[in-house]
Order: structure tokens, then C-alpha cells, then sequence
């Protein structure tokens, strides 16, 4: 049963992530990824009944851009300028035909890092001589004299 419950769960996280195409009078548009963070590029794929021309998407995330006719579709890809603000944005496609659909683009506000955590791979020393170094091999060198002497003075 427990199985069951976590396949069913899954299935409906993953029918949430993937792109939905919204349908008007015969033309439907999808963003994808739909969730995207500003400054990274988005493909966008639509139909225009008969995808022979080319169609617009247009959008204030990103300005309109101009769809080509490919593999029977319309299909564009488009960088969401960096300085675009958090939130929710309608894509709008507009086909020779007339017909027209209109999608959601979700923009994240999420920060990106400077550079990598300090995750201890030897960044953080300077050079061989620092104190720990320096310890370390000063208490290595002591046991090891200790250990010789000890020996010396057992064989006579």
C-alpha cells in the first residue's frame, strides 16, 4: 500500500513540473521550463492549426519574439533578460491565421552565488608552513627520537 501511495505521489509532483500547454480556438503555447530563474533562456512551442507560418510570442518577461514553422510546430527560444523581476508573466501566441493562446511563465527570485562553498578541498591552506603543518611534523620528528632512543637503550 505504501508503494502504491509513494508511485501516486510522485506521479502527481511530476504531472506539476511538467510544462502545460494552453488550448484556444485550435492554438495552444508552452513555455518550458515554466519556472525559470531571470537571465537563463526558455524554449517556447505552439500550434497554430496549420504551423506552416510564422507566428509571435509576446511576453513582459522577455519582449516578442519571432516563432519559425519546425517539426510541425512553432518554436522560439528566448533569453529572460536578467533584470526581469520575480513573478508570474502571461505568454501570449499569435498566429497568421488569427487564432491566438496564452500560457503562464512563472520568473524565480532566487540569488546567484558569488563562487563555490569552502567545502574543505585545500583551498583554505596557504602554504606548507602553516602552524598545523609546522606541529605536525614537530611532533612526528619527537615520537619518532623518543621511539629510537627507547630502542637504543633496551639493546644495551
Amino acid at each position: 500500500m505504501r508503494t502504491f501511495a509513494a508511485a501516486a505521489a510522485l506521479a502527481f509532483v511530476g504531472l506539476l513540473a511538467a510544462p502545460v500547454p494552453a488550448y484556444a480556438d485550435g492554438a495552444w503555447v508552452e513555455v518550458n521550463p515554466s519556472s525559470i530563474q531571470a537571465g537563463y533562456r526558455v524554449g517556447i512551442r505552439g500550434s497554430c492549426q496549420e504551423n506552416l507560418n510564422d507566428a509571435i510570442a509576446k511576453s513582459d518577461a522577455f519582449g516578442e519574439v519571432k516563432m519559425a514553422p519546425e517539426h510541425g510546430f512553432v518554436v522560439a527560444a528566448v533569453t529572460v533578460p536578467a533584470k526581469t523581476r520575480p513573478g508570474d508573466y502571461k505568454v501570449n501566441l499569435s498566429c497568421k491565421n488569427g487564432s491566438s493562446a496564452t500560457t503562464t511563465m512563472y520568473v524565480l527570485g532566487m540569488d546567484h552565488p558569488s563562487k563555490g562553498p569552502a567545502t574543505g578541498g585545500g583551498g583554505t591552506a596557504r602554504d606548507a608552513t602553516t602552524p598545523l603543518a609546522v606541529t605536525g611534523a614537530g611532533v612526528a620528528a619527537v615520537v619518532a627520537g623518543l621511539g629510537l632512543l627507547v630502542l637504543r637503550r633496551r639493546r644495551t
